[in-house]
């Protein structure tokens, strides 16, 4: 809500209280013109109520978002971790799951790929799972199916690799020309491409973004945490240690 849709809504809750509080009757225009007039001077004299009425609401929808977030967390946590669809990279035994939401055109996704790679190795008992969440346009469309074709082929991470590193701009054809320079067959590639179930999995991804609150990439679920935004290896780390010791 605008804070001018706000400022309406708060003088009109005024208008309509008011004559509950004092009086029995209905309003008359002359009441309802006196109410309107003291609501809209007091407003007009003291404007930060508006600023701290609309700080309030935020905070409280933010709270709500943060708590169905945590819920969906819970209940969804199957899907979001052990979904057989999905490709998982480093330990597919680990004791911490990752969870990467992502777009092979985002920028913040390629400058995360060797943070998030070397704590991955370097640890040696994570799992990354691999969300494809295409939200920048057709190309990223394209390239979320085609990497979840190739992982038909035993080549996703070769392919994913490719496309993170992959300079200029993204096109059906760049993601191609990847698919060969890894060694992918580019006409099986294509054909997996139009599976429905693949399709199915790319909507299953946006389907947990959107109960978790997810809009942007790339986006962390770590334990009990979802993470917003690109985060330093330091930072998975610590994550990573906090949910092994249960939190």
């Amino acid at each position: 809500m605008s804070r001018t849709a706000f400022a309406a809504a708060l003088l009109s809750a005024a208008l309509f209280a008011g004559p509950a509080l004092a009086h029995d009757g209905p309003l008359s225009p002359e009441r309802k013109a006196e109410i309107e007039a003291l609501v809209r001077d007091y407003i007009l004299q003291h404007p930060e109520i508006i600023l701290e009425s609309v700080a309030i609401m935020q905070a409280r929808e933010e709270a709500e978002k943060n708590a169905a977030a945590k819920q969906a967390l819970v209940d969804r946590r199957e899907a979001l971790e052990r979904d057989p669809g999905d490709p998982v990279l480093g330990n597919p035994n680990g004791d911490v799951t990752i969870v990467e939401f992502f777009d092979y055109q985002c920028g913040y996704c390629k400058s995360m790929m060797t943070p998030l790679m070397e704590l991955v190795k370097e640890d040696g008992n994570v799992r990354l799972v691999l969300k494809e969440f295409p939200i920048l346009g057709p190309a990223s469309e394209t390239a979320a199916l085609a990497s979840l074709a190739a992982d038909r082929q035993g080549k996703y991470e070769a392919f994913h690799t490719g496309l993170l590193e992959l300079r200029g701009r993204l096109t059906a054809e760049a993601v191609f020309q990847v698919a060969l320079e890894v060694g992918l067959d580019v006409d099986a590639l294509k054909a997996d491409m139009q599976d429905p179930a693949l399709q199915d999995q790319v909507r299953k991804s946006y389907d947990l973004a959107k109960a978790l609150s997810i809009q942007g990439t790339p986006a962390f679920t770590i334990g009990e945490h979802v993470v917003p935004g690109a985060i330093s290896k330091e930072q998975l780390a610590e994550l990573v240690a906090e949910v092994r010791k249960g939190g």
